[in-house]
């Protein structure tokens, strides 16, 4: 500053803009600042006082120092507070961590301890229910049977679900859906009375774990069994995005429909509600679909109305046609890809009565 005198303020401002872009570029400690802002304060204010004795600046001068010192000041307490905030942030992310590894380690551990005791009970409470058939206590022991059903049921839904947060949670390979669709539509015919129908079923394929999917589409069938009644239609369908590259792998049904108040938590864990007969789930079947879908990549989209049903789309990220290889037979004469048909001979109705699935 006192060698360029003739600049004016030039100087004066290169050195405090440096200060401020070497501090944002690394911080320092509190007291290594405020030393070096004393130091800086104090050589450009004797460098401005200088140029104003020699009638080079005016008298204003002299008020830049100060400014320039309180702008600074003004900088690193707001930099001083985004660190505290940032490490406190960092804090309660890492300890959040822990507790969720905690939790995730202790379902594993209970579901893990509750199968043993839980597969015992069971085998007792039916040999019992045999044992008992056709006098006053049957419907006592089946009561019971139908809960342990149901404790087994939400003790392995809640070991999959912490397991799904594991690298090797899933055993990728590669699953034509409209086969896979036929397949977990055969299944469930016998289970319960209802107007089962295929609808558009695209040949596609995915890179999916074929047990982990087949389990999180059992939970949106037994879902839709538990909402319906034996007139109402469940329908099944496969259907390729080509814009996304994605595949929908969709169940529907003609039940009652979700709420609006309930369709934001429907994934919740532990969120249920009663179908037709005060049928009651584990509360985890949704929670389960969830988690194999986002461990797949995909995502999971819900459609409801009071009145109107329930559509329920799995949207998967389909294979490469290198990868997939060339297209097959339709299966079970479903026709061309895209047509939208039901199996031949209308609806599928089982003649079994309704049953819960296990």
């Amino acid at each position: 500053m006192v060698a360029f005198a003739h600049w004016a303020t030039i100087p004066f401002y290169l050195i405090w803009i440096s200060l401020a872009l070497l501090y944002g570029y690394r911080s320092w400690a509190r007291r290594p600042t405020l030393w070096l802002l004393a130091a800086v304060t104090v050589t450009t204010g004797a460098a401005e006082l200088a140029d104003v004795a020699r009638n080079l600046q005016a008298d204003e001068a002299l008020s830049k120092v100060p400014l320039m010192a309180a702008m600074f000041s003004a900088m690193v307490w707001h930099t001083q507070r985004k660190r505290s905030a940032d490490a406190e942030r960092a804090q309660v992310s890492e300890h959040n961590a822990r507790l969720l590894g905690t939790q995730r380690r202790f379902l594993q551990d209970a579901s893990h301890q509750l199968r043993t005791p839980i597969t015992i009970a069971l085998g007792h409470a039916e040999l019992l229910a045999r044992e008992l058939a056709g006098r006053v206590e049957e419907r006592d022991i089946n009561v019971v049977v139908g809960e342990l059903n149901r404790l087994r049921s939400l003790s392995e839904r809640l070991l999959l679900i912490a397991a799904s947060e594991n690298p090797d949670f899933l055993r990728p390979e590669p699953v034509p859906l409209d086969q896979f669709t036929m397949e977990a539509l055969r299944r469930w015919r016998p289970t319960a009375r209802r107007h089962w129908q295929i609808g558009q079923l695209d040949h596609v394929s995915v890179n999916a774990d074929r047990e982990r999917l087949g389990l999180a589409v059992d939970a949106l069938l037994e879902n839709a069994v538990r909402h319906t009644q034996a007139d109402q239609v469940i329908r099944l369908s496969v259907v390729r995005d080509n814009r996304s590259s994605r595949a929908h792998l969709i169940v529907e049904d003609t039940g009652p429909g979700i709420p609006l108040a309930e369709l934001g938590n429907i994934f919740d864990r532990f969120a249920t509600g009663s179908g037709p007969g005060g049928r009651r789930g584990t509360g985890l079947g949704l929670t389960l679909v969830l988690a194999v879908t986002r461990g797949h990549g995909g995502e999971v989209q819900v459609h409801s109305a009071p009145g109107e049903g329930s559509r329920f789309e799995l949207l998967l990220p389909v294979l490469t046609r290198a990868i997939e290889g060339p297209a097959g037979n339709d299966p079970a004469g479903s026709g061309p890809a895209g047509s939208g048909l039901t199996v031949p001979g209308g609806d599928l109705i089982a003649p079994a009565g309704d049953r819960r699935r296990g």
